[in-house]
């Protein structure tokens, strides 16, 4: 598995500027607004983690071509991911988390298989995990896999 670079994971798209002119009536590059971007990543809410997951390899280590089945199972089974993003909820629960959150944006964590929601944005997989569903924090992903 290769580690995921933001810029890969983050899919932004341009808004159009409304073209508000300023009051001076001719609008000067200085004083054009600069786009707004609008993210097609969700947004977690209340407890959930958003968690992006690494690219699956497409060969072997030793050269030979795995199947798009093969790649398919590896990815839905995978058990490590980036965190992305969390809700507001997450880790605020001081009964539940008494040492408190297990994790935070920028992580990599380790999860139980087969978990969360799997949603798929412009051919990358995403997942909506709980915030309890994280097991581990690692520092570097390369090896981790379902045992």
């Amino acid at each position: 598995m290769t580690r995921l670079v933001a810029e890969e994971v983050i899919g932004e798209v341009s808004e159009e500027y409304d073209g508000a002119v300023p009051p001076q009536g001719k609008r000067d590059e200085k004083d054009k607004p600069e786009p707004q971007l609008a993210s097609q990543l969700p947004e977690p809410k209340g407890y959930k983690l958003l968690i992006a997951l690494p690219e699956i390899d497409e060969a072997t280590e030793g050269g030979i071509i795995k199947s798009l089945q093969s790649q398919q199972e590896e990815s839905v089974s995978t058990v490590v991911g980036w965190v992305m993003s969390m809700g507001s909820d997450a880790y605020v629960n001081f009964s539940r988390f008494p040492t408190g959150p297990y994790c935070k944006v920028g992580d990599w964590v380790v999860f139980r298989a087969f978990s969360g929601t799997r949603i798929k944005i412009h051919g990358r997989e995403f997942r909506l995990i709980n915030d309890d569903t994280v097991e581990a924090v690692v520092q570097d992903p390369r090896g981790v896999e379902r045992a």
